[in-house]
């Protein structure tokens, strides 16, 4: 039994294409999660904050973008201890999985995200935040791939979602009840721009018909497979003028922290 959840920031948005931001993300999430506007239990009834699993670290500012992400996440599993990342944009989801797979089999990923981020490499940049899951994939670091909320996928996407088997639900086909089972061991990564932008307007990219809050809680409250490890990413606080998304972002630790505790 792992004793500790740890949460820590990576302050990393370099292998954005379109704008800079997430990496000044990590310290206005913790802000929110810690807001007195809001109370420490989940929706389940779990009191995060007095639980004694939780410990925030400090963030990292990774230099070299790889090896420097790799070991910090490696360093805190060899621990004994969970993790729940905050970006940062996505291309941190291919060395905190690799670190993961070193010391889990078999793992399944549960992405909510609008992009499936599977570009062979966008822009010449094998390490785009719009490529992470092909690097995933392509060095088998998971056993299954389930994407979530999905919209907009283009020829080259399709082809690599069926070169690697990635089990799609995209938006416009999207109801709870259609779900793949999920099986663990599980890694949640959440892009806050699957959400529609009236629910989460704080991202680089925004792209109309997504998710609800309310769907995607939903989707992690029914999730009943252990939980090893998740991450928060693309949240942009240039873009999040009254901190909307960072309340959002901050409601979704709290339940997937709750949900780690609880299974």
């Amino acid at each position: 039994m792992r004793k500790k959840i740890v949460i820590q920031g990576i302050n990393y948005d370099s292998n954005s294409s379109f704008m800079r931001g997430p990496a000044k993300a990590p310290d206005i999430i913790r802000q929110a999660f810690y807001s007195d506007s809001i109370n420490a239990y989940t929706e389940l009834g779990i009191n995060v904050t007095q639980s004694e699993q939780l410990e925030f670290k400090d963030p990292i500012k990774p230099t070299d973008f790889y090896s420097d992400i790799f070991q910090s996440v490696d360093n805190i599993i060899s621990d004994g201890k969970s993790l729940i990342t905050l970006g940062g944009d996505h291309s941190i989801s291919y060395p905190i999985i690799a670190a993961h797979a070193e010391h889990f089999d078999n793992i399944n990923i549960l992405q909510i995200d609008a992009h499936s981020d599977l570009y062979e490499d966008f822009e010449g940049n094998l390490h785009s935040h719009a490529s992470p899951f092909a690097r995933i994939m392509e060095n088998k670091l998971a056993a299954r791939l389930i994407q979530v909320g999905i919209r907009c996928l283009t020829p080259h996407q399709l082809e690599q979602s069926v070169k690697y088997g990635v089990e799609v639900v995209e938006m416009k086909d999207f109801h709870e009840s259609k779900l793949p089972d999920l099986d663990g061991p599980l890694y949640i990564s959440l892009d806050l721009d699957g959400l529609d932008p009236a629910f989460a307007p704080g991202v680089s990219h925004h792209e109309p018909g997504g998710l609800t809050t309310r769907e995607v809680l939903s989707i992690i409250h029914n999730i009943d497979v252990p939980v090893i490890g998740a991450d928060i990413v693309e949240y942009n606080p240039i873009r999040d003028h009254v901190g909307i998304t960072a309340a959002v972002a901050a409601k979704f630790l709290k339940e997937i922290a709750g949900k780690m505790i609880k299974n």
